[in-house]
């Protein structure tokens, strides 16, 4: 008897040692990119839902590189269209589609949508410039800027292979920097009657609608917008000339603030539109990776995960969060590495493991604990 109930014992805390291993991956963590071979510095610009990380980084022979990164492949070259160059904004929701922008062999910069290794050029609307900027979560809308015959940059939405220019809000240029989850929802920037620029919201319903500005500013731009389509985030200029992250729902543009400075942006947020991810200045003007939530206002990225950072390391810039809000990716200064690095922040909190079996409460689950569990049992409460 006593035995098989040790056995049992034993197969039950190897189990638990074995749970303990398999999550210990799922605790808060910073991880810096690195670099691509030879090259000295990179950014991200983009994050999945499962932790694929997108953005650029200098090779070698000192060239910009999309690049894709996975914990267990490390950073990927993704290559170009043929020229010497590339740049990668945007990843699916599942991290198998990015986009950016590219150059092919007679120079041209082509927004670009790459999946299993071959990376499309999706065209321009007449010129010969394009960027890929955004993509929806299943990685088949596009948006971003491209040249018209004109010569004039044209915000742009790709589907199918047909590239639609969504107009402008009355003057000739216009930017798209965020698509919805689904696709329908697109955010950017366009210049207006006067020449200022915009931040906007385009449906195919109600065509392109001009979000305005913060009190006594005349532009605004919008890079980020939620899975819904219904909060836009971005930067917008206030009464005193100062740029201030913004946060768009319901038609009333909120002021998220800066961490003392005076100056703020907010690229992107959350799929439910609660948490906001940008940069701001401090007292001091430097710039600082941030957070929003309505909740804890505006927080300062490196000293909320001070911990986790070797000393001398900064988090200048969040330029992305993944849609369940888990992970957050930028750029900051490396100090173990002395170079500026692309970041992978996984913000999710595992608490501390608690032992059931801990019956004495000693900390550890051992024969004293299986010796109380046999000589009350069969007993019970009176």
């Amino acid at each position: 008897m006593m035995q098989m109930v040790h056995s049992r014992f034993n197969a039950l805390l190897s189990a638990c040692v074995l749970s303990l291993i398999a999550t210990a991956g799922w605790s808060q963590s910073i991880t810096w990119l690195g670099t691509l071979p030879g090259g000295d510095w990179s950014y991200a610009y983009g994050v999945s839902d499962n932790g694929v990380v997108v953005g650029v980084a200098i090779n070698a022979a000192g060239q910009w590189r999309a690049f894709r990164w996975t914990a267990s492949g490390g950073m990927q070259d993704l290559g170009t269209l043929g020229g010497n160059q590339s740049f990668a904004y945007g990843v699916s929701a599942n991290g198998s589609v990015v986009v950016g922008w590219a150059t092919n062999d007679a120079g041209q910069y082509r927004a670009f949508r790459w999946e299993n290794g071959v990376m499309q050029d999706l065209g321009t609307l007449g010129g010969d410039y394009s960027a890929a900027y955004g993509v929806s979560a299943n990685g088949t809308v596009v948006v971003g800027e491209a040249d018209n015959d004109a010569g004039r940059g044209r915000a742009f939405r790709w589907e199918n292979g047909v590239m639609q220019d969504l107009g402008t809000l009355g003057g000739n240029q216009s930017f798209a920097y965020g698509v919805s989850a689904n696709g329908a929802v697109v955010v950017g920037w366009a210049r207006n009657a006067v020449g200022y620029p915009r931040a906007f919201r385009w449906t195919a319903a109600g065509g392109m609608q001009n979000l305005g500005t913060l009190p006594g500013g005349d532009w605004s731009e919008a890079y980020g917008v939620s899975a819904n389509g219904a909060v836009v985030v971005g930067v917008a200029i206030n009464a005193a000339w100062q740029g201030r992250a913004f946060r768009w729902e319901n038609g009333v543009m909120r002021d998220l603030g800066t961490l003392g400075g005076r100056y703020s942006r907010a690229f992107s947020v959350s799929a439910d539109g609660t948490v906001v991810v940008g940069r701001a200045n401090d007292a001091e003007e430097y710039y600082r990776a941030v957070r929003w939530t309505a909740s804890g206002g505006m927080e300062d990225l490196t000293t909320t995960y001070a911990s986790l950072l070797t000393d001398g390391s900064v988090l200048h810039e969040a330029r992305a969060i993944s849609p369940d809000g888990r992970y957050i990716v930028g750029w900051g200064y490396n100090a173990a590495t002395r170079r500026y690095e692309a970041f992978l922040l996984d913000t999710l909190y595992t608490p501390p493991c608690t032992l059931d079996g801990d019956v004495n409460g000693d900390g550890i689950v051992d024969d004293a604990d299986l010796l109380i569990v046999l000589f009350n049992f069969g007993n019970r409460c009176r």
